[in-house]
């Protein structure tokens, strides 16, 4: 798990790299955009047929975002502040796309076809408003999305598992999801949500356009370029930073880790990344040191594990950099998953503020700039 990483190696991460004595606090978020369970009736379907949706947080839980998630989440945030007048702020780490179900069925699943994260909100309850919700959360300071994908989707492994009829990617395919995890899956398969687990060139080709194509999506949908990545899985080729370099990303994200598939192999090579390291093309990158997963670990305590990982990162003069995904702040499916995540989301920022009056809240790529304006040094 995540704790067991960040206990072992957070000590050892926070030797090199930036430092800092100012109690700065990230919190990163993945997920935002894509679809993973649509609704709880199709998470009822696929429990009755056997596949136990029940045991992945992800597939128990997640869902593109409600209006009603959104204005409950901002409501929590904006209701703190620190000594410089900030917000505690989510950066918040989207997808720009997700699959167009119906044209891929169409094209006899020959073709991929993908459709805008905001044409997708447009087709689902309680969802026409949540773009609105996110451009009013960018502008009041509470929610900054940054570049994810274009879907959280490895397309090429997807595409062939649909065009072969492994039969629970179908089921799920005819109901409009196609992010069942591994684990509850009886299907022999490598992950669908490593977007960019590739292994050979055509497929780093592939990936080079999808990432062109998504960039390019997240400017035009959101008004900006993006300045940050954080890979899909933590799973990225070294072969696309330059790539991503030259889309204008400044920032490489991360969760201390880097899965790095080795081209012409099936292996990855595990890369130990730390905050302030610059690559051969001077992109920073950001590494998580702390979590705060209400939903993936209910039995534990979230608040107080946080508590700890930052205060370990302060202990080492190192910026608190917390990972929290979407999946804690949905309650679509199950309402009680946002609520208690919000109720200790309160705890956690109240109790952050009483030990660190001096706390300063800010965005990953905030954190890139400051980091950035040090002397440059090729680590």
């Amino acid at each position: 798990s995540y704790t067991t990483l960040f206990r072992s190696t957070q000590l050892l991460n926070g030797l090199p790299g930036w430092h800092t004595s100012r109690r700065i606090v990230v919190i990163e978020s993945d997920d935002w955009g894509s679809i993973r369970m649509p609704d709880k009736a199709t998470y009822d379907l696929l429990l009755s047929r056997g596949i136990r949706v029940d045991n992945c947080p992800y597939n128990r839980y997640d869902s593109l975002a409600s209006e009603k998630d959104l204005s409950a989440l901002f409501e929590v945030l904006a209701s703190f502040r620190d000594f410089r007048g900030n917000h505690p702020v989510l950066t918040a780490n989207c997808v720009v796309a997700n699959p167009d179900f119906k044209k891929i069925r169409e094209s006899g699943f020959t073709a991929y076809h993908y459709e805008k994260f905001t044409d997708t909100l447009m087709r689902f309850p309680d969802r026409s408003g949540s773009f609105r919700l996110w451009m009013e959360g960018l502008e009041r300071n509470l929610f900054h999305p940054e570049f994810h994908g274009r879907e959280h989707l490895n397309v090429m492994r997807w595409m062939d598992a649909l065009a072969g009829g492994m039969p629970e990617t179908m089921l799920a395919f005819d109901h409009g999801l196609f992010g069942l995890s591994m684990h509850i899956t009886s299907e022999r398969r490598k992950s669908y949500l490593q977007a960019f687990d590739v292994h050979d060139h055509r497929d780093t080709d592939k990936v080079r356009t999808i990432i062109a194509e998504g960039t390019g999506l997240f400017r035009q949908i959101l008004g900006y370029p993006a300045r940050s990545f954080i890979a899909p899985n933590y799973t990225w080729p070294l072969q696309i930073e330059p790539d991503l370099a030259g889309l204008g990303v400044r920032y490489l994200k991360g969760g201390i880790i880097q899965n790095a598939p080795v081209q012409g192999t099936s292996e990855n090579r595990k890369i130990r990344h730390f905050t302030g390291q610059r690559n051969r093309h001077g992109q920073i990158h950001i590494e998580r040191t702390c979590e705060f997963e209400p939903s993936l670990f209910p039995g534990k305590d979230s608040v107080d594990e946080c508590m700890k990982q930052v205060s370990q990162a302060f202990r080492m003069n190192k910026p608190a950099v917390i990972t929290s995904h979407r999946v804690n702040y949905i309650g679509s499916i199950v309402e009680s998953n946002r609520d208690n995540t919000l109720r200790l989301l309160r705890t956690l920022l109240g109790s952050i503020q009483q030990r660190w009056p001096e706390v300063e809240f800010m965005t990953a790529e905030s954190l890139g700039d400051l980091i950035d304006k040090k002397p440059k040094k090729n680590i």
